[in-house]
């Protein structure tokens, strides 16, 4: 155990010294903010405060973590060796800046409560990120910082015994469109039709015809493929499955469909299922929970995890109503179009609200990359997306994180946009688990 000495014990202190020192670095963590207390301690401590008691492993605090509500900082990124830090403490300290002030600013994602330009989709983007402006986007920083901290750790506390945590690989999977044209309803198969047509698109019209007539199998229906993957390469997988009402954005089969039910019920038999909320979920709790119910009486159990269709989410709107409604665990934190650490951490956290100052029940999961963001957006080759991949889950590896991966069904299909890209998963799966 690690005791710390600050001169106040702010949730916001107990938040993200928890978070680096028991989830990231696996060591137990106790306050004081009485200076006998911290004097006559034997074992190894700190202080984190304006300035140091004597000859202690001392770190200078920012005001970050004893302020309430949010402000617009005034933030220089500077260099710790070789990688980006901010908050800077002007001492010529082995650690030249408040790991924990800045580590606390990315994780509770502070930049995304002041006020910013959103995307067309209402979303915060990575051009707006300060790890975007500051070409840090794809490091997880803040793993990295604690990794060089606990380095020093070692070199002051060399008698103290530690533990190092273990490298962690997930398989996630949205399933937008179930199937291509299966099980679609005839309203939604002749409109099909016709507008394949009229846009000369005969590859298509063929294909529709062939499915629609099981003169041939769904393009999009690759789940036996993901189920036997995963067995092979022995991965933790998650299907979030969109269930909502038809509309623009939101274009999956029918959730009263039989035959997409009995998908869901299948998936549930071999991997775990959460919920894709639909496009109009992230301000609308009523459709959020009419979604969840519905997911629910499918798979007759409750629903814990959850990723926003589109990634959609607002901050502390959405995820307040994720708790609301019981729901444990959040995918959505990353971006559509960059790849790389949103939250810049590869370590699952609990989400900070900085509206009420308190850490929440609600566990964030972030992932590193997806497969649209890799062909769409960045309009990479699947030979380039496999530099990227291999880069990102060095990154992680090299701080023993948790690499979490967002592919969608239709991207093995090898049909339409992801000619090509069949084999991609199956090649993911093969660095992410070696």
């Amino acid at each position: 155990m690690i005791l710390i000495y600050t001169h106040k014990i702010t949730p916001r202190v107990r938040y993200i010294f928890k978070h680096i020192f028991t989830r990231v670095l696996l060591i137990s963590v106790d306050f004081t903010s009485k200076i006998e207390e911290f004097v006559a301690h034997n074992g190894p401590k700190l202080s984190y405060t304006k300035a140091s008691l004597g000859n202690e492993f001392f770190i200078k605090s920012n005001d970050l973590l004893f302020e309430q509500g949010v402000s617009d900082l005034d933030i220089n990124i500077q260099k710790w060796e070789d990688v980006p830090c901010f908050f800077a403490n002007n001492l010529k300290e082995v650690i030249p800046f408040d790991i924990f002030a800045a580590s606390f600013y990315l994780i509770s994602r502070y930049e995304e409560y002041l006020p910013h330009v959103k995307d067309i989709h209402g979303r915060f983007t990575a051009e707006e990120s300060m790890a975007f402006k500051n070409n840090f986007l794809e490091k997880p920083v803040v793993d990295i910082w604690a990794y060089k901290f606990l380095r020093i750790l070692k070199e002051k506390f060399p008698d103290y015994s530690y533990k190092t945590r273990e490298y962690n690989y997930i398989s996630t999977i949205d399933i937008d469109n179930a199937f291509a044209y299966k099980h679609k309803s005839l309203v939604r198969t002749i409109g099909g039709f016709f507008n394949d047509l009229l846009k000369f698109k005969l590859l298509e019209t063929w294909n529709r015809f062939a499915v629609v007539w099981k003169l041939k199998s769904d393009p999009f229906d690759t789940f036996d493929k993901i189920l036997r993957l995963k067995k092979e390469y022995n991965v933790k997988t998650v299907f979030f499955f969109l269930i909502g009402d038809y509309s623009t954005f939101d274009t999956n089969v029918s959730a009263s469909k039989t035959k997409y039910k009995l998908l869901i019920k299948e998936m549930v038999d071999y991997a775990r299922v959460g919920l894709h909320p639909s496009y109009f979920t992230m301000k609308n709790v009523a459709l959020l929970k009419k979604e969840k119910e519905r997911l629910e009486n499918i798979t007759n159990m409750p629903v814990t995890s959850s990723r926003q269709h589109y990634l959609r989410f607002s901050l502390p709107e959405t995820y307040q109503h994720l708790i609301d409604l019981e729901v444990e665990e959040d995918y959505s934190m990353g971006y559509a179009s960059n790849v790389g650490f949103r939250a810049s951490t590869c370590t699952p956290f609990y989400f900070y609200d900085l509206d009420f100052e308190i850490q929440t029940p609600l566990k964030i999961f972030p992932f590193a990359l997806m497969d649209t963001t890799l062909n769409d957006y960045m309009k990479l080759t699947p030979k380039q997306s496999l530099g990227r991949i291999r880069d990102l889950k060095n990154e992680v590896k090299a701080v023993n994180g948790t690499f979490i991966t967002l592919f969608h069904n239709e991207s093995l299909s090898n049909y339409l946009r992801w000619k090509g890209w069949k084999r991609l998963y199956e090649s993911m799966l093969k660095i992410a688990t070696s």
